[in-house]
């Protein structure tokens, strides 16, 4: 069959970025003075930026700009705005970002990735659509979750398996908590499938106890869905996407968020106060037996497990992509030029 290549034309504009810091007082960030020097360039960026994006959207004419957040949508968003485009923005984290907060006041329609009311958005405009996410992630069957544990190279299919994952570049503490975790994890009947990230993957193979039951790889660069449908419990960071993909399947989950990015700790409580995650904090995770804990327990209450799994699922969107879809045609139609 014969397959036709579409090219899609990449317009590249300038955008500047406004650097703040969680958990860190104002007053410490205004006495850094590089990030201050690096803010007031940005600041010009923008503006360039906000002239560039004119100049395409004038030439290209869309029916409809979509933002999916982040400060590079900020000049594009603005000149949507300056042109009389309708604008449509998704926001995946709970904790909105500046950029969308500002293209929200505007916004035609916001998408949303968590339930309406962990947001400041305007109601009338606003949409509980869930993250769009491939369709590849759904619950595994028994079956399917033995023949993927084989595909990662298991062969007692039988016993759990806890998949950690801290992101592309990995979790020091994550990393830290598995590594002193392990051999007592493996004495209990684990398996382990331990995801470094790029950066820590030489350190932590090194130190990492050598058992044919615990698999240390740097990054999953293809086939997520199965890594993570062949586990029975996931520990994670707490990336707005992975945890709707970990909803999805349907995986009983510990939440690891980086301490320092409050889009991550605000992910995280949503789910926790839901009771359908587990949430630790680096601190416990790096330095005490936290993770060691909430795993063996975890597993030990099947039915508190199952149940915490099922709520967790509720947090799916399975048609996310088409709602999303469905508000940028809506917001598109009619436009004239």
């Amino acid at each position: 069959m014969n397959h036709a290549t579409v090219s899609v034309p990449v317009h590249v504009i300038h955008a500047g970025k406004l650097r703040r810091y969680y958990g860190v007082p104002l007053w410490k960030q205004l006495l850094d003075i590089p990030t201050v020097l690096r803010n007031i360039r940005d600041v010009f960026l923008i503006g360039i930026g906000f002239v560039e994006s004119l100049w395409l959207l004038a030439r290209s004419k869309p029916d409809v700009v979509f933002a999916k957040g982040g400060y590079v949508c900020l000049p594009l968003g603005y000149a949507a705005r300056a042109l009389g485009i309708p604008l449509v923005i998704h926001d995946s984290d709970t904790r909105p970002g500046l950029t969308n907060r500002q293209l929200g006041r505007f916004a035609n329609a916001i998408a949303t990735g968590s339930p309406l009311d962990n947001y400041d958005y305007p109601e009338d405009r606003s949409v509980y659509t869930g993250v769009p996410i491939d369709k590849a992630f759904h619950p595994f069957t028994r079956e399917e979750q033995q023949k993927a544990k084989h595909v990662l190279g298991f062969t007692d299919l039988k016993k759990p398996l806890v998949v950690f994952v801290g992101g592309g570049l990995g979790a020091e503490s994550i990393n830290s908590g598995v590594l002193r975790s392990a051999p007592r994890l493996l004495n209990k009947g684990f398996l382990l499938y331990h995801v470094t990230g790029k950066k820590h993957y030489s350190a932590v193979k090194s130190s990492a106890v050598k058992h044919a039951e615990y698999m240390v790889v740097d990054f999953v660069y293809k086939d997520m869905v199965t890594v993570l449908g062949a586990a029975d419990i996931v520990v994670s960071r707490g990336s707005a996407t992975f945890l709707q993909e970990l909803a999805a399947l349907g995986k009983p989950t510990i939440i690891v968020p980086a301490s320092h990015l409050g889009d991550q700790v605000k992910n995280a409580r949503v789910y926790e106060e839901a009771s359908s995650a587990v949430v630790l904090d680096d601190a416990s995770v790096r330095e005490g037996d936290a993770l060691l804990q909430a795993i063996t327990e975890l597993w030990r209450e099947e039915s508190t497990r199952q149940a915490m799994a099922k709520r967790f699922r509720t947090f799916a969107k399975d048609d996310a992509a088409t709602v999303v879809a469905k508000l940028v045609l809506k917001a598109g139609k009619g436009r004239t030029h």
